[in-house]
């Protein structure tokens, strides 16, 4: 009798804490497709859903985890050392999207950057371990994942080295990111004099909606002269994974746009030590010559912004694209506003390509992406997937006067959870550079095409129907 009445009495229990939870879901007012997702959660999947919806479904936009007078304080910097940084001559097609980066997020559009595309892990390291042995003053560096392998370790090995000559190291590391590293490893970093600090770390018992919000940026400045941006982390299997060369795309970037770049790395650096660095060395006069290099506008996003800066960014470029729009990305769950750009833009005869890998990472991502085939295809756009190895850049180009590389995927996380950072070029001969990559990455691509994929099994459409109805929550 009494177990009953235990059994019964904590199912009431239970009905009142997921009818409270689905009360504070629609009262948030979110996106109705992320509410009807979270409903879905927490109704059909029992405990599970609740604790799913605590780590990775609570709202932090209330919450100011980035302060804004420091942000417009490092900006003021920024451009007081870089008096002539600000181009007042924009291309006439894209005045209005880089007016509105810079009204809204103070993204400054700076002329005169040399920009160099680096295809593979090891172009980038090689790159990278140039500059940080000519460093003079500082080196920072800020990423999602750092191994305790080879190239983890070869990293922190030549940090030490400039350490050793006095140049200040510091690093910021996303703790979620990190999960599998073991602490020992970050604390050698420590041991060699670097300054190494976790990105929102999520410990025990303090676990919290925090592992939702991760840091996925990619951003390194070497003595505020030299910059990387894109799509790298350090790890073994961004140089190979099972013998085969891992696809991405870096830039390195001198110029003007390295401020930008140093700016968003104090930002975040003051975030995660309370330590507000505005060192006039951070941020050195760069000459720049009229009319030479392209022109950049780094643009950032975060959780807790009023507006999702690079999906607005892209969504503007899409619906503006007039001649060709190509795109490579390894996870395709678009938010609404982008997908209907592009299918308008395809829909409008322009020549719209995307480029995803044959293998995503986890089957639930391959079938989340592959439930947006079908109406990408039925709108005109070819969609390719990358064979040989696993496809992780993600850029577009479009036009031959536009192109976009940085850490945002094309999908629900990157626009709206993650904090990102993206490289907004607007110069002939770099898009022209993306261009030729997109097209070589082609020919080793395997077209999919509407008459064969409708008929894939219905057991395979159910899987997809039914994982897309998560895809903003993964």
């Amino acid at each position: 009798m009494w177990t009953l009445v235990l059994t019964w009495s904590a199912l009431a229990v239970y009905a009142v804490i997921v009818l409270s939870t689905v009360l504070v879901v629609l009262l948030d007012n979110r996106q109705p497709y992320k509410t009807i997702a979270w409903v879905v959660v927490l109704v059909l999947l029992p405990f599970v859903g609740l604790v799913f919806f605590y780590f990775f479904g609570q709202n932090i936009r209330k919450e100011r985890y980035i302060n804004r007078r420091n942000f417009r304080l490092l900006t003021e910097k920024m451009l007081a050392e870089h008096p002539g940084m600000h181009s007042e001559e924009f291309p006439p097609k894209y005045t209005p999207l880089i007016s509105l980066f810079e009204r809204k997020h103070l993204s400054v559009a700076t002329p005169g950057n040399e920009v160099r595309l680096l295809r593979s892990g090891r172009e980038f390291m090689h790159a990278l371990l140039q500059d940080i042995g000519s460093a003079v003053h500082h080196i920072h560096v800020e990423t999602y994942i750092i191994e305790d392998d080879t190239v983890g370790r070869l990293l922190r090995d030549a940090l030490a080295d400039a350490v050793r000559r006095g140049v200040t190291v510091r690093l910021i590391y996303d703790d979620v990111g990190c999960w599998n590293v073991p602490n020992d490893f970050f604390a050698s970093f420590g041991r060699v004099g670097i300054e190494a600090q976790p990105f929102l770390p999520v410990r025990f018992p303090s676990l919290t909606h925090k592992v939702n919000y991760r840091n996925h940026r990619k951003v390194i400045v070497v003595d505020g002269r030299v910059g990387f941006i894109g799509g790298m982390n350090f790890a073994n299997r961004y140089m190979e994974r099972g013998g085969i060369e891992w696809r991405d795309l870096h830039m390195r970037l001198s110029g003007g746009a390295v401020a930008t770049l140093q700016r968003n790395f104090l930002s975040d650096w003051h975030f995660v030590t309370d330590t507000l660095v505005t060192s006039a060395r951070c941020f050195p006069l760069i000459d720049i010559e009229p009319g030479q290099g392209a022109l950049v506008q780094i643009v950032d996003s975060n959780p807790v912004s009023r507006y999702p800066e690079i999906m607005y960014g892209l969504t503007w470029a899409f619906q503006h694209a007039r001649h060709y729009l190509y795109i490579q990305t390894p996870y395709f769950m678009p938010t609404e506003p982008v997908l209907q750009a592009m299918q308008t833009a395809a829909m409008s005869g322009v020549d719209v390509r995307l480029m995803v890998p044959l293998k995503p990472d986890g089957f639930w991502l391959r079938w989340a992406n592959d439930s947006y085939f079908a109406e990408v295809l039925r709108a005109g756009i070819r969609i390719f997937t990358f064979a040989p190895g696993f496809l992780h850049s993600k850029c577009v180009v479009m036009d031959d006067d536009y192109c976009s590389i940085g850490s945002s995927n094309m999908d629900f996380r990157s626009f709206e959870n993650n904090f990102e950072a993206n490289a907004f070029i607007y110069d002939r001969a770099t898009a022209l550079q993306v261009k030729e990559i997109f097209l070589d990455d082609e020919r080793h691509c395997r077209e999919v095409r509407l008459s064969e994929w409708s008929h894939r099994s219905y057991g395979r459409r159910l899987l997809e129907s039914c994982t897309r109805i998560l895809s903003p929550l993964l």
